[in-house]
């Protein structure tokens, strides 16, 4: 699976977000960071919200799917435990 995670430089939550995904041992994953400060449509659609994480349905066309953002007191346990559904969903689906 893919994920992107939508941020800007300088954004302790984007950074923690980043951090904590990158500390995910129990699934497999490439992360994709693009920062909104790059593109206008970036920037507009996403500069009040990131950090802001899509899941990548490559079974779809590759489609990006919003992710609910965590909380930024999640542990990387927490953080896996949640990503986990959005595994099982891309799986069966």
């Amino acid at each position: 699976m893919r994920l992107i995670l939508y941020g800007k430089p300088g954004c302790h939550l984007c950074e923690g977000l980043q951090e904590k995904l990158e500390q995910v041992e129990n699934l497999k994953f490439d992360l994709e960071v693009r920062d909104i400060t790059t593109r206008e449509d970036w920037f507009e659609a996403f500069q009040y919200e990131i950090p802001v994480l899509f899941r990548v349905r490559e079974e779809r066309n590759g489609v990006e799917e919003p992710i609910p953002r965590p909380s930024p007191r999640a542990t990387v346990r927490q953080l896996e435990q949640m990503l986990q559904k959005y595994f099982v969903n891309n799986d069966s689906e």
